[in-house]
């Protein structure tokens, strides 16, 4: 990292972060201060929160709820406008995993547009920009993966074609995040392991993509020590709040860092992925992993032997291992190990067909997180991640 020109780079983060345990209780004055009447969504369990729905419905108004059981996806958001604009909003809440914080952030950035969501996608639609603010959301999580109350994209499934694909603008970013580990502490032990490996990932590709810059930098050092300490004791007791709130963090860290530098091959093969298959977007990063850092290592020492990311790659190594002499390859060992005790499956045990590889990367090829890699890979490269990944 040293020696590293700085060349031009933006920040963009939410106007207002509340962190800590507790952090709750502020989300009632939070939402007071932004409209009287809220537009409260969940997810699959509505009536799980609450003690925090009433204190909202005493500070406002008004208070329409609306439940999202699943990942979001054209149709949920078109459903979700229309009801915003019904309940004539002035603010939306979020409260749950990173699914219902992008269905959220949508929702709210689209409700004042006069154009379908199609018109602003990234890839399948037009692309076009969202032009002014919508309604502002508030987002708060509920597990410690996807940093989505930090970001500025909306992660949208497109059954027509497969995919998953971006509703990308500053208009997407939450207007206030309200991060409270105790909300995690209900979660699974298979969906800690697999939201912390999502944290993981974007923390990895963040520090070692092309855009990075000195503040994602640091966003990612931090995030990775703690991730590095804390995950697994968080899968094995689940009510560790010490744990708790290292992965919270590590989670809002990673969702800063790429809303400010980027991802990579692995969010790039993701997409597709979660778009073909119904499986967890945590599960997918957790399979691809090891093969994608391995695989950028081995193009970048073969066309980019001075890239700077090779010293990144093992900068990442000892911030995991803890140990100061740890080389690139310690790095993608520990991540292999790091999955084992989770019983994490390979692509072909999460159902991924080896027949479909063709398609996935020529979808992988057009997704905007491969343009942020640290370098370019061949479609054959792609397709010797997936293999490896696969068994």
């Amino acid at each position: 990292m040293g020696g590293e020109s700085v060349t031009r780079f933006e920040i963009s983060i939410p106007s207002r972060i509340v962190f800590g345990l507790g952090a709750a209780s502020e989300i009632p004055g939070v939402v007071r201060s932004l409209g009287r009447r809220a537009f409260l969504l969940t997810g699959s369990r509505p009536g799980c929160h609450g003690e925090i729905e009433a204190k909202i419905r005493e500070a406002c108004d008004e208070v329409a709820v609306f439940s999202s059981p699943g990942e979001p996806d054209v149709e949920a958001v078109r459903a979700g406008v229309a009801a915003v604009r019904m309940a004539g909003a002035e603010v939306v809440v979020a409260i749950g995993g990173g699914s219902v914080m992008d269905l959220g952030k949508a929702i709210g950035a689209l409700a004042r547009t006069g154009f379908p969501v199609e018109t602003y996608l990234e890839g399948v639609g037009a692309g076009s920009a969202i032009e002014a603010a919508g309604i502002p959301c508030v987002a708060v999580p509920t597990t410690s993966g996807t940093g989505a109350e930090a970001t500025r994209n909306a992660v949208i499934g497109v059954s027509s074609h497969r995919v998953k694909v971006s509703l990308r603008s500053p208009w997407v970013l939450p207007r206030v995040a309200v991060v409270d580990p105790t909300l995690t502490v209900g979660m699974p032990p298979d969906l800690t392991a697999t939201t912390g490996l999502d944290a993981l990932t974007q923390l990895i590709e963040s520090f070692v993509c092309a855009r990075f810059n000195p503040i994602t930098d640091v966003w990612c050092a931090e995030g990775l020590r703690r991730v590095s300490h804390s995950l697994r004791t968080a899968h094995h007791d689940g009510g560790n709040l010490e744990s708790r709130a290292d992965l919270s963090l590590a989670s809002h860290l990673s969702g800063l860092a790429l809303a400010n530098a980027g991802l990579g091959a692995v969010h790039g093969l993701a997409g597709p992925l979660g778009g073909m298959y119904p499986i967890a977007h945590g599960a997918v990063c957790a399979a691809l992993l090891p093969s994608v850092m391995e695989a950028n290592l081995l193009a970048l020492r073969s066309r980019s032997p001075m890239h700077p990311a090779l010293g990144r790659y093992e900068t990442i190594a000892r911030l995991l291992t803890g140990d100061p002499r740890a080389r690139a390859e310690d790095g993608i060992a520990w991540v292999r190990a790091l999955r084992e005790p989770f019983g994490l499956g390979s692509l072909a045990e999460l159902g991924v067909v080896a027949a479909e590889f063709p398609e996935i990367v020529r979808k992988a090829s057009m997704a905007s997180s491969m343009k942020a890699n640290p370098i370019g890979l061949t479609q054959e490269e792609l397709s010797s991640i997936l293999e490896a990944a696969w068994i």
